[in-house]
């Protein structure tokens, strides 16, 4: 069986990152970018982070330049202003494609174990979610609109 463990993705700092580093902790897989509606949502991952990195919660970070070009800038324009705007400090990865041809097979496999609204399994827009258990199974998908801090209710019963 397939696990979010299996996988791996580019650091944003280019070193290759096997998400087995994670094996047993509970991840929130977010994709996102800097210059979205939803952007401000960077402090309530990054609030939920804080909280929970204790417990083994690990918040996930895939910018994505797919919707409406909300991502231009390269690794180092992303690392700077996650880390100047938003104090982000939870692991960032390099910018993915998560929708098409081209769309990272950790993306390709958490849509198509949890769809999204009316059974669809592409990515509508940024800061879509993926609540992952410490078995590396999808529990839950969560739209953009979703606030981190929303969540809080289902990262406590992952965490046990």
């Amino acid at each position: 069986m397939t696990s979010a463990f299996d996988f791996s993705a580019q650091a944003i700092d280019g070193s290759p990152q096997s998400l087995d580093a994670y094996r047993g902790k509970v991840l929130l897989v977010v994709n996102t970018a800097s210059k979205c509606g939803f952007t401000p949502q960077y402090e309530g991952l990054e609030q939920l982070w804080r909280d929970y990195k204790d417990r083994d919660l690990v918040v996930l970070g895939f910018p994505c330049d797919q919707f409406g070009h909300q991502e231009p800038g390269d690794a180092e324009e992303i690392r700077s202003f996650c880390s100047l705007t938003y104090d982000v400090s939870f692991p960032m990865f390099d910018k993915v494609q998560v929708n098409g041809a081209a769309a990272h097979p950790l993306w390709k496999w958490l849509k198509s174990e949890k769809a999204g609204l009316l059974g669809l399994e592409g990515i509508k827009w940024n800061f879509t979610k993926f609540l992952v258990g410490r078995d590396g199974q999808v529990i839950k998908r969560y739209a953009p609109t979703d606030k981190p801090e929303s969540m809080r209710k289902d990262i406590e019963k992952a965490l046990g």
